[in-house]
């Protein structure tokens, strides 16, 4: 089988539609700290504290927004618990952490051609 026909028989089930799925998906994980929030969450950081502690550099302002994104998107949950004082902890949806499994395959390919 030569290169040609590899690319054109692994990728003739992508059509435009995916091509913009993949592209809004990309666009969206691929934001700065975004990663780096659903990985702290994937390590069972469920606090605001606690996830701005295990990604650093990231402000409370980004760490606020980036948050809210990612709810909007269905990657993640927020959940408000009652009591003294409020707590708020967040976790990966089924959505969420199925995008982290997919990752995986490009966190390799990054390792394995880094320069």
């Amino acid at each position: 089988m030569t290169r040609t026909d590899f690319q054109t028989s692994v990728f003739e089930h992508i059509d435009e539609d995916a091509c913009r799925l993949f592209q809004s998906s990309v666009e969206l994980i691929g934001r700065r700290w975004s990663s780096g929030i659903m990985l702290a969450l994937s390590r069972r950081a469920t606090r605001f504290s606690a996830i701005l502690a295990v990604v650093p550099g990231l402000s409370d302002r980004m760490l606020s927004q980036r948050l809210k994104e990612l709810e909007h998107a269905g990657l993640i949950e927020r959940e408000v618990l009652a009591t003294t004082p409020v707590q708020v902890h967040y976790t990966l949806t089924e959505r969420g952490a199925d995008l982290m499994d997919s990752m995986q395959p490009i966190v390799a390919w990054g390792v394995r051609w880094e320069s």
